[in-house]
C-alpha cells in the first residue's frame, strides 16, 4: 500500500443510501481538492436482512506548489 496520511470511510446499509453513495463520495472528493487517493478497499457484507457496503479511501495531501 502506498504511503497515506488519512482514511475516509463511507458505509451504508440502506438501499437508497447505497444508490447515492457515488454522489456522496464525489461531493467529498470535490470538497477536498488538496488530497490524492492512494488506495481503496470496497467491502460488502450481508446477513439475512441487511446488506452493508463500505468504501474505504486512503489518501495523502497533495504537495503544495511553490
Amino acid at each position: 500500500m502506498a504511503h497515506f496520511t488519512g482514511v475516509k470511510v463511507f458505509s451504508t446499509t440502506m438501499a437508497r443510501d447505497r444508490e447515492a453513495m457515488g454522489d456522496t463520495i464525489t461531493r467529498w472528493l470535490r470538497s477536498n481538492p488538496n488530497i490524492e487517493i492512494v488506495d481503496k478497499i470496497v467491502t460488502q457484507s450481508s446477513d439475512k436482512q441487511f446488506h452493508c457496503l463500505t468504501i474505504t479511501l486512503f489518501y495523502r495531501e497533495r504537495p503544495v506548489d511553490r
